[in-house]
């Protein structure tokens, strides 16, 4: 899994870090799922090939979400936490 950081334009545009936009075009549309504060793109000519691994993913997602929220995942900087997401 690869990860990147972004920030959001006064435009509300979003620019995808280069090393994650290897197979992303000019004119390429994505399904956007959202829920609460978390966003998931997938590509829409993808759609159909994992649609069902996508919501088994986005429902895990938010069980993570619902465990930290309530508590239960322990806190590390936001270094710590990229320097141990970067070994999987």
């Amino acid at each position: 899994m690869e990860f990147a950081i972004a920030k959001i334009s006064t435009k509300g545009q979003i620019v995808i870090p280069s090393q994650l936009r290897a197979d992303i075009h000019s004119g390429d549309e994505f399904l956007i799922f959202k829920d609460e504060d978390r966003l998931i793109l997938k590509k829409v000519e993808k759609l159909v090939e994992g649609f069902k691994e996508d919501m088994n993913f986005a429902k895990v997602v938010a069980e993570s979400w619902e465990k930290y929220e309530s508590g239960k995942f322990i806190k590390k900087s936001k270094k710590e936490f990229l320097k141990e997401l970067k070994k999987c």
